[in-house]
């Protein structure tokens, strides 16, 4: 019987300087502990070593990239692509590039996907890309159903939309969660914890227990994962869950506070709670 599925994704930019910036661990290093750690796969910027790699410890992975040049999109979707990637993460073009731009980029984008074949881009909605706000969002995601009758596959990660929007646990959900249409026809979700201050908030108090911010969090992905599931829980669809903790390095995460990694760890076992009582 069919049933909708949860793939857990680390990303390996959580495990950025870990277990130290002196002495981090090596990619194999890594990727034990992710298969340790109940993931089902990872995702970053894939070369040969990463697919390699993976297939040793039967991994799935899931591609990256970031570009505003279109030149490149064929070359970068193959890689990922030759490296084992069916769903590919896309940070597309800049802070400035034009709606008209950001559209014909994307439509770019995925034509040349489909002349490759077997592989699904989704463009991630975050700052400093054509997708920075809401507005820029779903004004790409309509102009790209009115060329093509399609709904854009996205990469979800609300935490950049929350800081633009200044919000509120109160109002993450009402404000957040307004167009089911797209949440559902995407695969890629980026549940980073974040509030309408911070793009990042801690999991943990550091001591094992939960942040109230966490907690607070916590209700809007369910609704979010609701939403995705719909009424049909019965499809044979896939949900991409990535616990997308950031590191020191970069500034999302704080050197006082508890690392990425092990913040992540502990927030895949909350989604996946989530999920189970989503699905009962």
């Amino acid at each position: 019987m069919p049933t909708a599925k949860l793939y857990h994704v680390a990303n390996l930019w959580s495990l950025t300087d870990y277990p130290s910036a002196e002495r981090p661990w090596s990619l194999e290093e890594q990727l034990d502990a992710i298969k340790s750690a109940g993931f089902d796969g990872f995702t970053t910027q894939l070369g040969p070593n990463h697919a390699r790699e993976a297939q040793k410890r039967e991994l799935s992975v899931v591609g990256y990239f970031a570009t505003g040049d279109e030149t490149q999109f064929s070359d970068l979707l193959k890689s990922q692509k030759d490296a084992g990637a069916r769903h590919i993460n896309v940070q597309l073009a800049d802070h400035d590039t034009t709606p008209e731009e950001a559209l014909r980029q994307t439509l770019q984008l995925m034509e040349d996907a489909e002349r490759i074949g077997q592989i699904e881009p989704a463009v991630e909605v975050h700052r400093d890309t054509c997708t920075e706000t809401p507005e820029k969002t779903y004004a790409l995601a309509d102009g790209y159903f009115q060329k093509t009758g399609k709904l854009l596959p996205m990469t979800w990660d609300f935490s950049h939309l929350s800081v633009v929007k200044h919000l509120s646990p109160e109002n993450y959900i009402e404000r957040l969660l307004i167009r089911p249409d797209l949440i559902r026809r995407s695969a890629q979700f980026h549940f980073r914890p974040f509030n309408g201050h911070h793009c990042q908030v801690p999991v943990t108090r550091g001591d094992g227990s939960l942040t109230k911010e966490l907690t607070d969090w916590l209700p809007f992905v369910r609704a979010t994962i609701d939403i995705w599931l719909g009424t049909d829980k019965g499809e044979d669809r896939t949900m991409i869950a990535v616990p997308e903790m950031g590191p020191v390095k970069g500034g999302y995460n704080f050197e006082q506070l508890p690392n990425s990694w092990e913040e992540a760890i502990r927030l895949r076992s909350k989604l996946d709670r989530i999920w189970r009582e989503a699905v009962a």
